[in-house]
């Protein structure tokens, strides 16, 4: 078992904080790592109109990631240092996205709001199914399966009121379209494929090859000198990126022009990155990516099943053109059972796991979170492993894979702790020092600021977001950070 720095956890104040403690402890446990030291986490609120404890959960997350970056640093040579995460103010960060003011205007919401592509609607055995048909060719596809042509919300009710669930749930699926519906925390237990990632818990960190021991680069900060190749878009995985970007890592941000984006997502999961267009499609574009997977330390994607294998880039594909790399796979329902194919996203998960159901209460039917807890926890738990395997990949050698599903994610969540009662008056309005400016190529941007605190080390992001493809596909040369 590796150790982190220090002993014992201290909260403030509010009745559920041993269970915030046992959790963090539980978690870190989990990856292989001792109860941590010089750590804080202050419950100074819940997540505003959740009833799962979303909130805490990922303040014990991003302590873990906190944690876990002051230990990297302390094996540079470092000292020891405090670690303080507000679950308030990580709780804030589960709806970032809404929270960002580009020139004084909001970017805009999530291209779900107010559509019936992405609500519940009742089908004909009686279950709430959640339809997910908010980019185009997921509008296209879902109308198709639904046999219809007209996207209002009757049309759309009707349609699914035809269907049975599990029959409307396998045709999704097969045309590789995302719905899902609402089940019991206890039904998606017994679920093949619940019962097929039950083991892995929230996250797994797997040795998938033999490397020498690479120690960090040297640097000032947790992970300078780590360089990142982000290929994911739309919510967990850059919400990963982001993270290991708060702790110095050099992270490149890899799309393909063609795909659709949310330009409120992408402003916020920006911060810290370079961003570049790559099509894998391309040959030219995998021999570049290639090219920089010789510099890299961590490659991080979230593909269907089989689709980054088609590419040259599985797992095991970048271990041999790596030896030492850390590969991160980000999926909706797991890596491994039935679903593992299945595309997703942050509402079915809360669907399948008994989130939806838990948010609305005994009797009631089932609701969404108001925030998409699935995405950034999922996100802050792949940053998590990250760490993870990067101090393993300098004490033993090897390369690594993390795993994380927003399902192994809302299973977590929905286990976290029991269900509180909701306020309809509890206050959203958050301070102003959980907020930063950043000077954007595009306008001064307003933001939430990094949620941990260090005091030998405090996170920070050295670049402002960008839009996509605003950069070369280099690499950037050595230069000196100041801190």
């Amino acid at each position: 078992m590796t150790t982190v720095e220090t002993a014992a956890l201290q909260h403030i104040g509010a009745p559920d904080a041993p269970l915030v403690r046992a959790r963090l402890d539980t978690l870190l446990a989990h990856v292989g790592l001792a109860p941590s030291a010089r750590t804080l986490i202050a419950c100074d609120g819940p997540a505003p109109g959740c009833r799962p404890a979303v909130g805490e959960a990922a303040a014990v997350a991003l302590a873990a990631v906190a944690t876990v970056a002051a230990a990297l640093h302390r094996q540079r040579g470092g000292p020891a240092q405090q670690v303080d995460v507000s679950t308030r103010q990580a709780a804030a960060t589960l709806r970032s996205y809404t929270l960002q003011l580009l020139d004084g205007v909001s970017p805009g919401g999530a291209p779900s709001d107010a559509t019936p592509l992405a609500r519940f609607h009742r089908t004909r055995d009686g279950r709430q199914f959640f339809i997910h048909g908010v980019l185009p060719h997921l509008a296209a596809g879902t109308l198709r399966v639904l046999g219809i042509t007209d996207p209002s919300h009757d049309s759309i009710a009707h349609a699914v009121a035809r269907r049975d669930a599990n029959e409307l749930e396998d045709a999704l699926a097969a045309a590789g379209m995302c719905g899902a519906y609402a089940r019991s925390a206890a039904e998606w237990q017994r679920h093949p494929q619940q019962q097929a990632t039950a083991a892995a818990g929230p996250l797994e960190v797997v040795r998938i090859g033999d490397a020498p021991p690479e120690p960090l680069p040297a640097g000032v900060r947790p992970l300078s000198g780590v360089r990142m190749l982000d290929l994911t878009r739309i919510l967990a995985g850059p919400t990963c990126g982001r993270t290991l970007a708060e702790q110095g890592a050099e992270v490149l941000l890899v799309s393909a022009q063609q795909l659709p984006s949310v330009w409120s997502f992408v402003l916020d999961t920006g911060h810290g990155k370079r961003s570049a267009w790559l099509d894998l499609g391309q040959a030219a574009d995998r021999l570049t990516l290639r090219a920089l997977l010789a510099g890299a330390d961590v490659f991080s994607q979230s593909f269907r099943a089989g689709r980054i294998a088609g590419h040259g880039f599985a797992p095991a594909d970048l271990a041999r053109v790596r030896p030492g790399i850390v590969s991160v796979s980000i999926n909706c329902y797991g890596h491994q059972g039935p679903w593992v194919g299945r595309p997703g996203w942050d509402q079915l998960a809360a669907a399948v796991t008994g989130l939806a159901h838990q948010q609305a209460g005994p009797d009631a039917p089932p609701t969404l979170l108001n925030c998409a807890a699935c995405d950034y926890v999922t996100g802050y738990l792949a940053a998590l492993g990250t760490l993870v395997a990067l101090q393993r990949r300098a004490a033993e050698g090897g390369s690594w894979e993390v795993r994380v599903s927003l399902a192994q994610t809302g299973r977590w969540l929905h286990d976290f702790a029991a269900a509180r009662d909701v306020d309809p008056a509890e206050d959203l309005s958050l301070p102003p020092h959980y907020f930063i400016d950043s000077e954007t190529p595009l306008g001064r941007l307003r933001h939430l600021a990094p949620v941990a605190r260090m005091s030998a080390t405090p996170p920070r992001w050295d670049r402002a977001a960008v839009p996509l493809g605003h950069h070369p596909a280099a690499w950037t040369m050595p230069h000196p950070i100041t801190v």
